[in-house]
């Protein structure tokens, strides 16, 4: 086991001094782009300015005979544009890959300086993150880059649930996790094809007749969410150790107000933001996870009457005491954010 005084030192002579802290950025939508396709990577200069993230993806939905090139499209696009506040992230293949080598490697020589994470899939474990760590280091150190890349873990195995929390803390290169839906539902075994969203026979049915009585009639049923559970898990594990959760993709693109539901709800547990496949879905995760005016204005309110975080106030009828202003606080801070990057949402807020 790694020493608490050993946590923070480079893991390799000449690598960059870890970050103590995620730095703060606004990631409400991560943005995959399949990179070995020319007319995608043509659309970059557009999207820097409407997304928060781009991610060119190098794994899944990238087949097999266009891993190179996707991994060389996603090296060309790096180099070629200026990200300003938009952040440029990876998806490499997994660590038990033919790929995976290579993708880390030449990704990281050829274009690391330009990089902000590597996002990981099929995380089962510390073990995978100290791999990757050890790996980023050196290279860095070849490289001459002087701002480490973090690691994002996907959450996409049933081993991985059991582990998420030593993920978590397995390195200060940790910048957060996503959940893969997808490949979790398969190593569960659960019943579903579905990317993301939830099932229509998962769910709870009304007492028969109201509640107390034995009556036949008509019973409601109410759709639940097959991911509740892992999320509220995966967050739990990240805030406790002062990286991000983030949900990860919605796979029906013909169902925008599933999409919505399932990134509020996301974000309502704790979530940050999530993936957008798809245009469509870049201004449904800007719209969630942004905050909304009313509640923005109101948690500026209790900021305003509490300065200092300590007593109790009465506001419209309601008391607010040192636990609502921690709550209060936690959206105006994430308003202030979309507000520096959306001078809209600032005039709604009314931090113009």
């Amino acid at each position: 086991m790694k020493l608490p005084s050993q946590f923070y030192k480079p893991l390799a002579i000449g690598a960059p001094e870890p970050m103590r802290e995620v730095p703060v950025k606004l990631e409400r939508m991560i943005h995959f782009l399949p990179p070995h396709i020319e007319k995608m990577r043509a659309k970059v200069p557009d999207l820097i300015s409407q997304v928060d993230v781009i991610l060119g993806n190098l794994e899944d939905a990238i087949p097999a005979d266009a891993k190179e090139a996707a991994r060389d499209g996603f090296i060309e696009m790096a180099l070629t544009h200026d990200y300003g506040q938009t952040g440029l992230w990876t998806r490499i293949n997994c660590l038990n890959s033919p790929w995976a080598l290579d993708d880390i490697t030449k990704v990281v020589l050829e274009a690391g300086h330009k990089l902000d994470v590597m996002m990981l899939p099929k995380v089962e474990g510390a073990w995978d993150i100290h791999y990757l760590d050890q790996l980023l280091a050196q290279l860095e150190a070849r490289a001459g880059i002087k701002k480490p890349i973090m690691i994002h873990a996907i959450l996409e195995t049933a081993q991985g649930v059991k582990n998420v929390e030593e993920i978590a803390a397995a390195s200060p290169r940790m910048h957060g996790m996503s959940l893969g839906p997808a490949d979790l539902a398969a190593s569960r075994g659960m019943k579903t094809t579905r990317v993301g969203g939830g099932h229509p026979a998962y769910g709870v049915l009304a007492d028969a007749g109201g509640f107390g009585t034995r009556d036949s009639a008509a019973r409601a049923f109410f759709q639940q969410d097959l991911w509740h559970y892992t999320v509220a898990k995966m967050v739990d594990a990240c805030q406790s150790n002062g990286i991000k959760a983030l949900y990860g993709p919605f796979g029906d693109f013909s169902d925008p107000d599933a999409c919505e539901a399932q990134f509020r709800n996301a974000f309502l547990q704790g979530c940050l933001g999530a993936w957008s496949l798809h245009p469509t879905q870049v201004e449904i995760a800007k719209r969630v996870f942004s905050p909304d005016a009313e509640e923005v204005k109101f948690a500026l309110r209790i900021l305003e009457a509490m300065p200092d975080g300590m007593g109790a106030v009465m506001i419209d009828g309601k008391m607010q005491d040192d636990a609502t202003w921690k709550q209060a606080k936690v959206i105006a801070d994430l308003a202030r954010l979309v507000a520096a990057k959306d001078p809209g949402k600032a005039a709604e807020y009314g931090l113009s």
